[in-house]
């Protein structure tokens, strides 16, 4: 593993603009999903990490209740690893390649695209440093959410603070979204050397 410099997008800037490969075998536009949404969110996210496994119901869950409004959900797997990557006696080999990612998407049914960024551009231009992390974009481009999908990961009925909701909510009914940044728990990026 080896640390990279993120670009880190602060709150109230623009998102970068991308052109990734999915695992629908079509190439996806940011650009393009903002013409007909009103927001997306860019869910950084990979194959072996155990809170993306926590997540996915979730996740899944919020683009069911918030695609009929012109939302959509986009999983970005920035992550790499090797066939000999092993960090704390885990080994990564099983996620971060093209055909695995395809067949992660089908085990879990999906409803939301899953894009490869194999360059970590994207990812690093976000500053995503942590699977999974959200970032909440409106229909103009402007990153007005990152931070975590919710604080209660191990649980998913348990109470607590739904963040991702919360701020896809509010920025739906015009209002001031609170807090705008949440530090992110989950599994560290594996940067390319």
């Amino acid at each position: 593993m080896s640390l990279l410099e993120t670009i880190d997008t602060p709150i109230g800037s623009y998102s970068p603009d991308f052109e990734l490969p999915g695992v629908d075998e079509r190439v996806h536009h940011l650009s393009r999903y903002l013409e007909n949404l009103r927001s997306v969110c860019v869910i950084s996210m990979c194959n072996y990490c155990p809170y993306v496994e926590l997540y996915v119901s979730r996740l899944k869950s919020i683009q069911a209740e918030f695609s009929p409004n012109e939302f959509t959900l986009i999983g970005l797997n920035g992550s790499h690893a090797h066939n000999n990557d092993v960090k704390n006696g885990e080994d990564f080999s099983s996620g971060s390649n093209f055909e695995k990612m395809k067949a992660f998407a089908q085990h879990h049914e999906l409803n939301f695209p899953y894009l490869w960024d194999s360059t970590q551009d994207v990812t690093c231009s976000l500053g995503a440093i942590i699977t999974p992390t959200a970032f909440l974009i409106d229909h103009n481009g402007i990153l007005r959410y990152k931070g975590q999908i919710d604080n209660h990961p191990q649980d998913p009925l348990a109470e607590g603070t739904d963040y991702l909701r919360n701020a896809i909510a509010a920025l739906f009914q015009g209002q001031e979204i609170q807090p705008v940044q949440t530090q992110p728990v989950g599994t560290p990026l594996v940067w390319r050397k």
